[in-house]
């Protein structure tokens, strides 16, 4: 071997000792230095952490009978990285979902370039176990829980409804979503590249969801059912837009129906219409009309502003400024005590009485009773009515307050008016639910609702003694229930137009009132959209009856002692 040579093979050893050297320098790099951020890095490629859903909490009556529940669902899955014939699969899956599955956008989703696609969303267990026993390759599995209504479109206004995720969207699904969804829980699991299947002795550890809690509302759901019925049937029979009814325990502020026609069914809200889903009990406002005479009545007499036998010489219309106000229909001038006004409905009477108490006096009885304020109620959208500002009030807002037209309200506010009368003048802050039960099972009582005296017991008796007199010799006989002393007030109200004025022939048909008047139990609340029948008499009063009736049947109510009538000019003279 000559010199040139062995240089050659010289340089050759020591670049291979060179290289060598930079191998094992690097792979101790590697093994020990960084070793642990490597197994890390593996460690985080092999186990997966997968987030475990709490079962959601149901909604239940008072009674405990469910509302809204969860029961056990399948998310179909696929990776499409691990489908063997996209074209196949998707029709055999087609034919297991049923008919409203496109083929054609199933096998888009099977042959995307992702490592999952959903199939299916809550898909019903047997459907899941007839795929699963297709055997078909890159198709997986996912336990979950769909939300159910089981009375389908019963109070669906105030159960709201859920989205896929079982997110609350609208009404008690929404407003106590935080505690009935519960506490996620989760799995760690160690997978092989695939990703497919579980390593033997690897990782798998788990922390379990903790579920939500139960939501007891104070929903009867068979006087519910009693009420939609009663509501569809007269909304129909009167040829009406919709309708309203809420029921009310004066004692508890305890809502025991709450209906709004048309409604839905929350199983399919996106069957609904647009803006079905709205709870128009509580996020809808109206004129009151004439029921809003029983505010006036009530501050008058508060505020001895006028004398029980004093008769007032009333017209059947007035000018007021620019404006000619009216009653309902034609009369000479009249003799009427505050009792005749409010039995007979008198707007001009009414008007009378409010031009004793006055702007001032007026405003902060209005606001006293809880219009133009939220009834704390705490529902989404719940809206405060319409009441202006003093400042704000013309030479006309007195008087057409006087008899509800110029302000607006919620049915939720106008029912705990009347309310407020029924409880010897002490306001009750409405409430729909009664407490909860936490996951061990035990019951946790709602606080107590607000109350505030609004009125003295013997004003809110006298009052009382006038809605009675409605009833049974006034606009409200229609309301009347034989062996019962029905309290009450009819109310027909024109529907404002958004540039201002009324619209012609459209009205709001109201009857608001409570029983029995010596000892109420309830108050009743039922109201009509824009029915043909037009007045809160012949539309609303009878609807009312029909709920009365309902309501003596499932709450048991017995009659009581009768209230004894105001003076009236029939009976003084």
């Amino acid at each position: 071997m000559n010199r040139p040579q062995l240089g050659r093979l010289v340089a050759l050893a020591l670049a291979l000792v060179v290289a060598m050297g930079v191998i094992v320098v690097r792979l101790a790099i590697l093994q020990v230095s960084r070793a642990g951020a490597f197994q890390a890095i593996a460690f985080d490629q092999r186990v997966h952490p997968i987030e475990l859903a709490p079962w959601r909490g149901q909604i239940v009556d008072r009674t405990r009978e469910p509302l809204a529940m969860s029961v056990h669902a399948t998310d179909i899955y696929a990776d499409p990285r691990y489908v063997e014939d996209a074209w196949t699969t998707s029709q055999r899956l087609a034919e297991a979902l049923g008919e409203d599955v496109d083929v054609e956008e199933l096998v888009d989703d099977l042959t995307a370039d992702t490592s999952f696609v959903f199939v299916a969303r809550q898909a019903e267990n047997a459907v899941a176990e007839r795929i699963d026993a297709m055997g078909l390759p890159g198709i997986g599995f996912l336990d979950v829980s769909a939300r159910s209504y089981p009375a389908g479109p019963l109070a669906p206004h105030v159960l709201g409804f859920v989205d896929i995720d079982g997110n609350g969207i609208s009404g008690l699904e929404y407003q106590y979503d935080s505690l009935l969804a519960g506490t996620p829980g989760e799995r760690i699991i160690e997978l092989d590249p695939s990703r497919l299947h579980r390593i033997a002795g690897g990782v798998d550890r788990e922390r379990p969801p903790v579920p939500g809690s139960d939501l007891v509302t104070t929903i009867d759901r068979d006087f519910q059912y009693q009420v939609q019925a009663g509501l569809e049937e007269y909304v129909e029979r009167n040829r009406a837009r919709g309708g309203t009814v809420v029921v009310m325990d004066r004692r508890t502020g305890d809502v025991l129906a709450m209906a709004t026609y048309p409604w839905f069914d929350p199983n399919d809200p996106a069957a609904a219409k647009e803006g079905e889903w709205r709870n128009r009990a509580i996020t809808d406002v109206f004129e009151p009309g004439s029921t809003n005479k029983v505010i006036t009545a009530a501050c008058a007499l508060e505020e001895d502003v006028i004398d029980l036998e004093e008769r007032l010489s009333v017209p059947w219309k007035m000018d007021v400024g620019p404006f000619t106000i009216h009653d309902s229909h034609p009369h000479p001038v009249q003799p009427m005590t505050i009792g005749d006004i409010l039995a007979q409905s008198s707007n001009i009477g009414a008007v009378q009485v409010a031009e004793r108490l006055g702007p001032t006096r007026m405003s902060r009885c209005l606001s006293r009773f809880g219009l133009g304020h939220q009834t704390g109620i705490a529902f989404p959208g719940e809206d405060e009515g319409i009441v202006p500002p003093l400042w704000q009030w013309t030479d006309s807002s007195l008087p057409t307050m006087a008899y509800g037209q110029g302000i607006a309200v919620t049915p939720l506010q106008m029912i705990s008016v009347f309310s407020t009368i029924a409880n010897d003048g002490v306001w009750v802050q409405p409430r729909l639910v009664r407490g909860t039960i936490d996951p061990g099972g035990t019951f946790h009582r709602a606080a107590d609702a607000i109350r505030r005296r609004v009125v003295s017991v013997e004003t809110a008796r006298t009052v009382t003694s006038m809605l009675a007199l409605a009833v049974d010799e006034g606009t409200g006989s229609g309301a009347s229930i034989a062996g019962y002393q029905v309290a009450g007030k009819t109310g027909t109200a024109r529907i404002p137009r958004p540039q201002g004025g009324y619209y012609t022939g459209r009205s709001i048909a109201s009857f608001i009132g409570f029983l029995p008047a010596g000892d109420p139990d309830v108050v009743i609340a039922a109201i009509l959209d824009r029915p043909t029948t037009v007045y809160g008499g012949i539309a609303a009063a009878p609807l009312f009856q029909t709920i009365a009736r309902y309501a003596i049947e499932r709450l048991g109510i017995a009659p009581a002692e009768e209230v004894v009538y105001p003076p009236t000019v029939r009976t003084v003279r």
